[in-house]
Parts: C-alpha cells; structure tokens; sequence
C-alpha cells in the first residue's frame, strides 16, 4: 500500500516520537524509507530569525545521520536527503520528485510559517501534498 514512504523530520522532540511510528509502518508495508529535513532558507529582503545552531546545514546533516542510524538498528534501510527551501514547499516538492505514497511529521516541529501558529509547516504540507499526510502527535 505504501511502497514509498517520506519521513520529514527536524530537532523537534515531536519528530523524534514519530521515528516508532514510521518504523512500525515501513515494516508493515516493506516500504521504502527517504528521510528528509530542509534547510529552510530566507529570501532578499526578508528578515531572517536567529541563526539557531540547530538548523544549520551541519547540525541538519548530523540529524539525517543519527536518523539513519536509528532505522539500521531496526533493520529498516532508509536513504536521506537535505534540501535548502520553504520546509512545506520542499517537502511537497521531494514527496512529488520520489512519488512518496505517504508523507509522516511530527504534530509540530521547530519552524511556524510567516503567519504563525495558524498556519504551521505541518498545515501547510496537509493543504499542498501530492499524497496522503500522516501527522503523529
């Protein structure tokens, strides 16, 4: 049923519980893991937050890496990817680019859009993905 799964993930607390979750489904499925995290990036003139060590491209690959690793143990082989971009954007983009059956996310991660709570990253993949959203809490 899910032969490819995307699993987007990031520093938050709520990405790394829902690492059970996809690891449960992938097996379930023998499904294809990609994990990916975005780099978000900042256009001309727009004011950046805080450089937050966290999401840097370093820190990301880091991240990419201790997730594979977690899944090997498990058995389940994952392929990751890092993207620079607007996470929701990105991430729809990457589910349509590995024709991902599923896309899975933390509730909430570590990034709000613009307009803030009420339009999360997490709400923005919902309304712009090629394929079914599941949302761990």
């Amino acid at each position: 049923m899910f032969e490819t799964v995307l699993f987007s993930i990031d520093q938050s607390r709520e990405s790394r519980q829902a690492a059970e979750t996809v690891a449960n489904l992938v097996k379930i499925h023998n499904s294809r893991l990609v994990i990916l995290s975005v780099v978000e990036t900042h256009e001309e003139g727009e004011v950046a937050p805080t450089i937050d060590r966290r999401s840097s491209p370093e820190a990301i690959a880091e991240l990419l890496e201790s997730a594979k690793a977690l899944f090997s143990q498990q058995g389940i082989e994952a392929e990751t990817i890092e993207r620079q971009g607007k996470p929701a954007f990105t991430i729809c983009d990457v589910a349509d680019e590995i024709a991902a059956d599923l896309i899975i996310m933390g509730c909430r991660g570590i990034g709000l859009t613009d307009e803030g709570a009420a339009d999360s990253v997490t709400n923005r993949v919902i309304n712009l993905s090629p394929c079914p959203v599941l949302i761990v809490p």
